[in-house]
């Protein structure tokens, strides 16, 4: 996801997904020229724009309450917590690892739609209090709202489809009967699967039924859509997981990686390394020390009349965002391999340069554990998809 930074709550990095921007807007449009004016007639331009900005703005605020409560109960169960993203259909919460037990899955996951549930009723009585007072109707209408879109939230998060919350619910009860996480989540994702594409009949339905819809039909067809996706995609993270659980950088890096030297200027390096090498990156050297990586997408950003003039150095990723240690594990290299730009990183111990890791490391790693070793060819296909995909992106 790329985005920006909005700030931090109770220690949890908070992070908004360029389309959640789309979505926003959305909404504005939505309550201040369609919905308030439609149930609250007779007000001024003004104040439909207030109720909407004010609603629109309360709306996400109560879908970041929602994904905090996931995030600090998470934080009291010791799964570290890495940040929260807004996007386009939600909130994540961004953790590192899964939960350990079934029951810490069911708590983690039952207290976000609990706390849309609570926040519903809070609206609610503000409403309800407001009306009674002779409230202006531009608050009791927006409280309103409010209160029927987090009941909403809170009842569509509890459908039993993977990854919402429901789904998590479901993949807590299977675990805890099967105790086994993989066979969990593969029938909480079919589950998700299957509800992703009701979603898209149904909005396909309200297209070309005989009064259509056409917004509502369209929003169904995208969140039925994104689910699904969701849902296998949610699978394949975890086969990923379970299949490099226990391996270390050191046993699937490359080593002695071939370097470049920071004071190179780009056509040097197009010319002496990229033109006659297979390599796309390639770590740099400074005194004996690896200082940054230097990749073929980066040379390619920079113009080519300027290559003579500018330097590795002036152009590499810094080290700081790409280094590993060899003990690392290797799931989580591949987290932080997936944040990076080079979609590589440089494995180095106090300093000194011991080998690169790729994602084709990782491919090749897995593919000789498929054909020396006791992975099933289920797993080994996900998995290898899931790297395919990072290297795609790439």
């Amino acid at each position: 996801m790329q985005g920006f930074k909005l700030g931090s709550i109770s220690g949890f990095e908070i992070r908004v997904d360029l389309s959640w921007l789309l979505i926003f807007f959305l909404i504005l449009w939505t309550l201040t020229v369609d919905l308030f004016p439609f149930n609250y007639p007779g007000l001024s331009n003004a104040t439909y724009i207030v109720m909407g900005a004010s609603g629109t703005v309360l709306f996400f605020t109560s879908l970041l309450l929602h994904e905090i409560s996931h995030s600090l109960v998470a934080k009291a169960k010791d799964i570290p917590v890495e940040g929260i993203t807004l996007f386009a259909f939600g909130g994540v919460s961004r953790t590192r690892m899964d939960a350990e037990t079934p029951g810490d899955e069911f708590q983690i996951a039952v207290v976000g739609p609990l706390t849309s549930l609570a926040l519903s009723g809070v609206f609610a009585i503000i409403s309800y209090t407001g009306e009674n007072a002779g409230w202006n109707v531009a608050v009791t209408g927006v409280a309103a709202y409010l209160a029927w879109i987090n009941l909403v939230l809170a009842i569509f998060n509890l459908l039993p489809g993977f990854p919402l919350d429901g789904g998590r619910l479901f993949r807590s009860t299977v675990w805890k009967f099967t105790n086994n996480l993989q066979t969990a989540t593969r029938v909480a994702s079919i589950g998700g699967r299957i509800l992703g594409f009701s979603l898209i009949a149904f909005g396909f339905w309200q297209l070309f039924s005989p009064i259509p819809n056409l917004i509502g039909g369209l929003w169904l067809i995208l969140i039925g859509w994104f689910l699904n996706n969701a849902a296998a995609a949610s699978y394949r993270e975890l086969v990923l997981r379970t299949m490099l659980e226990g391996s270390r950088v050191r046993e699937v890096m490359t080593m002695k990686p071939e370097t470049v030297t920071a004071d190179l200027t780009l056509q040097e390096l197009m010319d002496n390394y990229f033109f006659n090498r297979y390599y796309e990156s390639f770590p740099v050297m400074e005194e004996g020390h690896p200082i940054g990586m230097i990749t073929l997408n980066q040379l390619k950003e920079v113009r080519r009349q300027n290559w003579s003039q500018r330097t590795v150095e002036e152009t590499m990723i810094p080290i700081e965002e790409i280094s590993v240690s060899p003990k690392q594990d290797v799931a989580k290299a591949l987290t932080q391999m997936g944040e990076a730009r080079s979609r590589r990183l440089l494995v180095t111990t106090d300093g000194n340069l011991e080998g690169i890791i790729s994602s084709t490391d990782i491919s090749n790693w897995l593919q000789r554990q498929h054909e020396f070793g006791d992975s099933l060819p289920e797993r080994k296909t996900a998995t290898e998809q899931r790297v395919m995909e990072m290297q795609s992106s790439h």
